[in-house]
């Protein structure tokens, strides 16, 4: 079974572009709609914070990986709940991954939306690529809707 693709952020990335677009979202300045999501680590239980671009696409919306397996994509998978931040307002939601083979028409809308910022995780893949390039790169680069959240059960 190949490796599961995760690409580590650069220094500049990890030191000074995240934590700026993370602090003005904090602020209730979402930086071309970026958010603060919030997941619980999968080890710890303890909330853990990094600055995503949520996609409104047909309806819904959707997180995306660009750099493939990340913490806060194994974070999700083990507790498919969190919360997306901005200034005061957190919205609580449930995530469900998408199958690749249903990822192909919401990369191509992030990739519309995003490529300037991230369009050099996804191989020389845009928006303009064929239905089978996309394919291609779809396990390499996790996708989850958002939902609102689960209701509590009683025991």
């Amino acid at each position: 079974m190949p490796a599961e693709r995760y690409q580590r952020p650069g220094w500049l990335a990890k030191h000074v572009f995240n934590p700026l677009v993370a602090g003005l979202t904090r602020l209730g300045i979402g930086v071309a709609g970026s958010r603060v999501l919030e997941v619980r680590g999968r080890r710890t239980g303890e909330w853990r914070r990094t600055p995503v671009n949520p996609l409104p696409f047909e309806g819904a919306r959707y997180l995306v990986a660009p750099r493939g397996n990340t913490q806060w994509v194994r974070n999700l998978r083990a507790s498919p709940e969190g919360r997306l931040r901005v200034g005061r307002r957190t919205e609580p939601f449930a995530a469900v991954e998408v199958p690749n083979e249903e990822k192909e028409r919401v990369l191509r809308a992030y990739l519309k939306r995003w490529k300037w910022e991230v369009g050099v995780f996804f191989g020389g893949v845009g928006p303009d690529s064929t239905d089978e390039e996309l394919a291609r790169i779809a396990p390499d680069h996790p996708v989850f809707r958002v939902e609102g959240p689960r209701p509590s059960r009683r025991d």
